[in-house]
């Protein structure tokens, strides 16, 4: 039974983390995990201890692998497949803990920067991708050949593009290959330093262009899964894809193709109805998720920020993995909004699971600042760290005299006019939680004692001496189908 505030111990020893043999043939092994490019890493490096984190899904192939890479490099290998919070994210704390030098990441990957710095290298694999279908199906669903058009995939398709886009740059003459964001190697140069960088990878765009020019071209997902929100590497550049753009999605192994214009509609629109619910929030719970990305102590800073500007009270929920369970314990919250990576604030949950809506970090941005967002950015941000300072889709918050604050704003979904909030400059940094009262007396006002004091039950009281004591009578005895002092009906 799982524990309401923390998963219990016995659900990580019980579960079947991967397949007892081998989940990809030996002779394909080298190619998948790209053997020969991490033994150069490790040596290139001189490690001794190296941490290699893989997903639960490919932890059948992780001691043949470390077994190989031993052999080779001469260097100590532990796997980590216990990660605390996502298998997307640099699991730098495990790392540290088994004292290793270096990491290797293998499956997909955020490709968030970590919280500390550590050497890592990413192995995305390799998913076999039949080019010609789709070629076909790239030319079937854009039949311009002028129009500017941009290749993505999924990580493990990632190594196709650049040969699937060779079939097709005799016809097309504006084509973009997009490319993963690896991480450049500390003391290294950039050698693409007018790269743009957004969703996780890199757009070689010509000087003069920008990427909402172009339509998207999507090789990944499987026939098998057909449902876009169960990856939230495609929902997040569904959501952050220029709106009227066309985007389309092929199957890597069949050539089946997809129009994903109305499932980004229906995204964009769960996302707008999530912001309403964030304005009309009075609570909000920040839910601290992994630990490992940086800038993430900066981030729920500016989260709390936030949500005090906007007359909302905040509470910070450090619970590990988001459970229905977990989250119920707390109904006073209106709210949840999740500080994960780009792919763990946008990961799936079951519909109609949590008592509460769970928000990314940019929905609460879009609900809580008047000056959002600005002209020409994108619909929809991924990741929490294109909100703080630095970026170039930081949008500060006005001044307290700005006329934004004072505009009239009315719920999309009570009908109700919203009350502006009431934010006065203070320079006390301290909590702002106690006000004076005329008696001048000192109370706190907390929205969850004021919930729980409106409940009709608020738990057990002893109310000793007032309840009579009564002699133990004998109950019922049988089952709720059939009591032994019920008849035969």
């Amino acid at each position: 039974m799982e524990s309401t505030f923390s998963s219990p111990a016995e659900a990580a020893l019980q579960r079947e983390a991967g397949a007892a043999g081998l989940v990809t043939p030996l002779a394909d092994l080298d190619r998948v995990y790209e053997l020969e490019r991490v033994v150069g890493f490790v040596r290139g490096l001189g490690c001794q201890r190296v941490a290699l984190q893989f997903p639960d899904r490919l932890l059948g192939d992780a001691g043949v692998v470390a077994a190989r890479l031993e052999e080779s490099t001469k260097s100590k290998m532990f796997i980590l497949g216990d990660t605390a919070y996502g298998s997307c994210c640099v699991d730098v704390l495990g790392a540290e803990q088994a004292g290793a030098q270096a990491l290797v990441h293998f499956g997909p990957a955020c490709l968030s920067p970590p919280a500390r710095p550590l050497p890592t290298a990413f192995v995305l694999g390799q998913r076999s991708v039949v080019l010609e279908l789709c070629a076909r199906a790239f030319e079937a669903q854009n039949p311009d050949p002028t129009a500017p058009v941009v290749l993505l995939s999924e990580p493990a398709c990632a190594h196709a593009l650049e040969a699937l886009a060779t079939l097709l740059r005799p016809r097309y003459l504006d084509l973009l290959v997009s490319s993963p964001a690896l991480p450049v190697p500390v003391g290294s140069l950039n050698p693409e330093p007018e790269f743009l960088e957004r969703f996780g990878r890199r757009f070689p765009l010509a000087p003069g262009r920008c990427l909402e020019e172009y339509g998207a071209f999507y090789v990944g997902g499987s026939e098998a899964s057909p449902d876009p929100d169960l990856d939230p590497d495609l929902s997040r550049l569904l959501l952050g894809w220029a709106p009227g753009r066309p985007f389309s999605s092929c199957c890597p192994d069949t050539g089946r193709t997809q129009d994903e214009g109305a499932r980004a509609g229906r995204l964009r629109a769960r996302r707008r109805y999530l912001i309403e619910r964030a304005r009309d929030a009075r609570v909000v719970g920040l839910l601290v998720g992994t630990l490992g990305v940086a800038r993430h102590r900066e981030a729920l800073a500016h989260l709390r920020n936030l949500t005090q500007v906007a007359g909302k009270r905040s509470y910070v929920l450090a619970l590990g993995r988001p459970t229905p369970p977990k989250l119920a314990n707390f109904p006073e919250v209106d709210v949840f909004v999740l500080l994960a990576c780009p792919l763990g604030a946008l990961a799936p949950w079951p519909s109609g699971s949590f008592f509460r809506p769970v928000l990314a970090p940019c929905e609460l941005e879009a609900a809580c600042n008047p000056a959002w967002p600005p002209p020409g950015l994108a619909p929809y941000l991924t990741h929490y760290a294109d909100l703080l300072p630095g970026s170039p889709f930081h949008v500060p918050l006005p001044p307290p005299e700005s006329e934004l604050w004072d505009t009239p704003d009315v719920s999309l979904i009570t009908g109700e006019l919203r009350p502006p909030p009431s934010w006065k400059p203070s320079n006390d940094s301290g909590c702002s939680a106690l006000t004076l009262r005329p008696q001048l007396e000192l109370a706190e006002s907390s929205p969850a004692a004021s919930f729980l004091s409106s409940r009709s039950w608020q738990g057990l009281q002893p109310q000793l001496g007032q309840t009579p004591v009564k002699g133990a009578v004998s109950g019922r005895r049988g089952i709720a189908i059939a009591y032994e002092d019920e008849g035969s009906s």
